[in-house]
């Protein structure tokens, strides 16, 4: 018998122990791809990102690469910022059991 039958996919991962990477994996890859369309619809190329923020093209490269979940908010603060954009953060609830 499956034990997940009816349960769902975050209480999977919960059990798993991996829901923590998987949404922060989720969640670089939805960043990383809206810097990317902020710079293609702007125009603006990886040298000229880094330039604005006074970093390497390394770090942009870094930003960009939706499997390095290692970014700080302070490059992407001023990634956005170099975009004309900014960085809106907030908690929302999650599964009640979490909390526990």
């Amino acid at each position: 018998m499956n034990k997940h039958k009816g349960s769902d996919f975050d209480d999977f991962l919960t059990e798993q122990g991996t829901a923590e990477e998987v949404s922060a994996a989720a969640l670089k890859r939805v960043i990383s791809w809206q810097l990317a369309q902020s710079m293609k619809l702007q125009k603006v190329t990886k040298k000229e990102l880094a330039q604005r923020m006074h970093t390497s093209r390394t770090v942009i490269d870094r930003a960009l690469d939706e499997n390095d979940a290692g970014m700080t908010l302070a490059t992407l603060a001023s990634a956005a910022r170099a975009l004309g954009q900014r960085v809106e953060v907030r908690l929302v609830p999650g599964h009640a059991e979490a909390a526990k």
